[in-house]
């Protein structure tokens, strides 16, 4: 793989791996993403092309185990990628079929580029290379780009050139999805545009998306466009251009397709094809195209990078994983109505919903885009009111947002799963998560800390933070002969525990970390009132009925709120957690080798996983994942329990032994928590958690899109783990601890509308604030705060204290 820092590299092509190739090699710009599987590949065992745009779902219905479901799911919209060769007398091209000579693709994370270069010999002894270029256009957002340039070594012909726009995809990416109905696109027209141009219109066959793709093929020699004639091809959701061209021995043939893709619920536009055929007529050649996509990525990466001195394949993997980010969230996803999914626009795991991974995902953009965060964090006000009904149905009150979100808010989480070990569906418990409304309060405040925007928390903000405080409070019941609150029926984000063991109710008891979330959320919201003026405050009280009476009921949960302890200190993950029985982790591992999905291997075996201390992630650890022990000690008091910071590598060790990292943001959470204690093995389990996407640690899951959370995860531990950034009110604070003297950090990070430099190595951090800036920051470090006036800086020791 590339070991300049900004290229993943394949020298050999290997067919198992294409699908995990695709995933990782996907370009896209906020707007639609597009899968990196080659041109001239149609889906089967090795290849899946897809493209995806953001927020273009479909819901379909299916008849499982005896009763009918419905899935909404991100749906694969037409390939635009289709582009192939063949000589006149000879075989399309088919890397499974010609004898490969030479290979080599290469993602340029720099760039924003796909390049591929392929050396082969076909079955008549013609030896041709063939290179593709291509990008989907960061600036131009509706725009995406192909070149390939085919060189004949050792012959001379015609060869015949088709270029296809392909609607009847269906939806076919995950293979225990199968059994569902993927058929979501119905044709509508197609046909020629302008003189060497064709166009698409496809329609989502429930949501009524129009989707337009239009085509512009042209053929050089060298600098010179070829006159070529063309034959169109036209079936229902399919139409192709036919050329055929006069190929010379070393002379190269170059084909370039733009292509133009706009939807119905586009802004500024008249009607998709309209628009679609007039942006493939304006757009300029490839290289012309190229120079402004490379320049907007330039201003990215100029703004965006995390440099890493010392280890060239971390480098490189968070490149690749801030590449990603930003290809699924940027400036292009403003105004779209979107949320980032879980595994990206990448490929159709999870159906491209939205869970809680935006934990994990905004920190980063909180600190270079956060205007990109304010929009995403408006998709979830935007279906406030549903979370509003959702909550009403349930017999709750305030907003209970779903654990599983896509188009308009409804709880997306399916009634049904497949279990692959056994064949068999089973009922599905992970709507009972309702932490994912305590994380979409954090989300809300951390944007608030970082840029100080008391607009959006007067208009927004603090109306859904109040209503999730609501949620919690409703949920919340008081158990008379305890003298505390409990919250019951539901899950932890360890997703093993949806029930007792040989229980028919759903869910646990006193989750640890939903009720502790519970309490920050009732203890934040109060706080956030305070962020607005009096007139706005008065007017919103009024507007969702909210009265001292219901704040003074939070304060009260606040002191009574229940966690349950076993074991002399240990926090249990939920109550009744200390009476299930010890498993056998090393008689399984022996037994499959991989269990990380112990749910599936031992449900498969007629057991289940809800019987023993066993986590798929981390839960309890959670805690000690968002808040520093200052924050937890104070949370813990004031719900009447001693807290004492010596007790936290005593959980961390217990939970660490309890879990099988069925997630891949186990390895983030656990590299974070045991930053501070263990340095040789945060910096292991850090780097545990970079191969996730890239070597496909997670039982080839992979090729179905990556990890977003993940990725987001492992750079915001380079960012605010290693430098021990957080936010203490209007003050920025460091306390910075690398976990090893062989690493050196460079980042530009924007707090309150600044820019500041950030330099880190084992010795000292630096920060420099920008001669641009307007006002001075306070920084604070080793509990003193200093001030920082633009186009100064402040150096601090590092302290390496600790194990490593």
């Amino acid at each position: 793989m590339g070991n300049d820092g900004w290229t993943l590299a394949y020298d050999a092509f290997e067919p198992s791996r294409e699908g995990l190739r695709e995933a990782l090699c996907t370009l896209g710009n906020g707007f639609f993403c597009t899968r990196g599987a080659a041109p001239e590949s149609e889906a089967d065992d090795v290849h899946y092309p897809g493209t995806y745009l953001a927020g273009g779902y479909n819901r379909l219905k299916t008849e499982v185990a005896g009763r009918v479901v419905e899935n909404e799911d991100l749906v694969n919209m037409p390939n635009w990628l289709l582009l192939k060769f063949r000589p006149e007398d000879g075989d399309w091209l088919n890397l499974m079929s010609v004898e490969i000579l030479s290979y080599r693709q290469e993602l340029d994370m720099k760039a924003g580029v796909l390049i591929r270069t392929v050396r082969f010999r076909d079955g008549r002894s013609r030896e041709t290379t063939v290179m593709l270029r291509r990008f989907v256009h960061m600036a131009a957002m509706h725009l995406a780009a192909l070149e390939m340039t085919i060189m004949p070594e050792n012959w001379s012909g015609r060869i015949r050139i088709h270029s296809a726009l392909d609607g009847t995809v269906v939806n076919a990416g995950v293979e225990r999805y199968r059994r569902l109905n993927g058929a979501h696109l119905a044709p509508v027209g197609s046909g020629p545009a302008n003189d060497d141009g064709i166009y698409l219109l496809v329609e989502t066959n429930q949501s009524r998306i129009r989707v337009a793709e239009a085509a512009r093929t042209r053929v050089y020699f060298g600098d010179e466009q070829a006159d070529v004639a063309r034959n169109i091809r036209q079936e229902p959701g399919y139409i192709a251009q036919d050329c055929l061209v006069e190929a010379v021995k070393g002379r190269p043939v170059r084909i370039e397709k733009i292509v133009s893709i706009h939807t119905s619920r586009d802004f500024a536009i008249s009607e998709p094809v309209t628009d679609a055929v007039e942006g493939i007529r304006q757009a300029a050649p490839f290289d012309a195209l190229l120079a402004g996509h490379m320049k907007q990525w330039s201003h990215l990466w100029d703004r965006c990078d995390i440099q890493v001195w010392g280890d060239e394949r971390a480098q490189m993997i968070l490149r690749l994983h801030v590449f990603h980010l930003l290809q699924t969230a940027s400036r292009n996803s403003i105004d779209l109505d979107t949320g980032v999914p879980a595994r990206g626009w990448h490929g159709e795991a999870y159906r491209g919903h939205i869970f809680w991974d935006e934990l994990f995902i905004f920190p980063y953009l909180n600190m270079r885009i956060p205007v990109l965060t304010r929009s995403l964090l408006l998709y979830r006000y935007r279906r406030l009111d549903r979370a509003r009904t959702a909550a009403w149905e349930a017999g709750f009150r305030g907003a209970m947002f779903p654990w599983q979100s896509g188009s308009n808010g409804r709880e997306e989480t399916q009634e049904l799963h497949l279990n692959p070990e056994s064949g068999r569906w089973l009922p599905d418990n992970t709507h009972l998560q309702r932490h994912v409304n305590a994380a979409i309060a954090y989300n809300l405040w951390q944007y608030y800390q970082a840029t100080g925007d008391e607009e959006f928390m007067a208009t927004y903000g603090v109306e859904m933070m109040l209503e999730i405080a609501r949620l919690f409070s409703s949920i919340a019941t008081y158990n008379e002969e305890l003298g505390r609150h409990e919250i019951l029926g539901v899950m932890g984000p360890d997703e093993y525990h949806d029930r007792y063991p040989g229980s028919d109710r759903p869910g646990v008891d006193n989750n640890a970390y939903t009720n502790v979330m519970a309490v920050w959320v009732m203890r934040t919201a109060m706080k956030a009132l305070d962020v607005i003026q009096a007139g706005r405050r008065s007017d919103l009280l009024d507007t969702i009925g909210l009265d001292h009476s219901e704040i003074d009921r939070w304060r009260d949960i606040v002191r009574t709120m229940r966690v349950v302890f076993h074991d002399d200190g240990i926090i249990s993950q939920f109550e009744g957690y200390d009476r299930l029985a010890e498993f056998d982790f090393e008689g399984y591992r022996r037994k499959y080798g991989n269990i990380r999905r112990l749910d599936r291997i031992l449900e498969a075996e007629g057991d289940s996983v809800s019987r023993y201390k066993v986590s798929k992630q981390a839960d309890v650890l959670m805690l000690y994942y968002l808040f520093s022990a200052e924050e937890l000690r104070e949370l813990f008091e004031r719900m009447g329990y001693d807290f004492h910071p010596l007790s936290i590598p005593k959980n961390i060790e217990y939970y660490l032994q309890r879990c099988s990292n069925g997630s891949t943001l186990g390895n983030v959470v656990h590299s974070w928590v045991l930053a501070r204690s263990d340095r040789p093995g945060a910096w292991e389990l850090f780097n545990r958690a970079l191969e996730s996407d890239i070597s496909d640690i997670q039982d080839g899951t992979t090729h179905e899109g990556i990890h977003t959370g993940a990725m987001a995860g492992t750079v915001d531990i380079v960012q605010r783990c290693f430098t021990g950034m957080e936010f203490r009110d209007d003050v920025l604070c460091f306390n910075p601890r690398l976990p090893g003297n062989r690493t050196r950090l460079g980042m530009k990070i924007k707090y309150r509308g600044n820019w500041f430099d950030l330099m880190l190595d084992g010795e000292s951090m630096t920060i420099a604030s920008r001669t641009s800036q307007i006002r001075t920051a306070k920084i604070g470090h080793d509990g003193r705060v200093y001030e920082l006036p633009p186009g100064e800086r402040l150096t601090f020791a590092v302290r390496n204290k600790g194990a490593g």
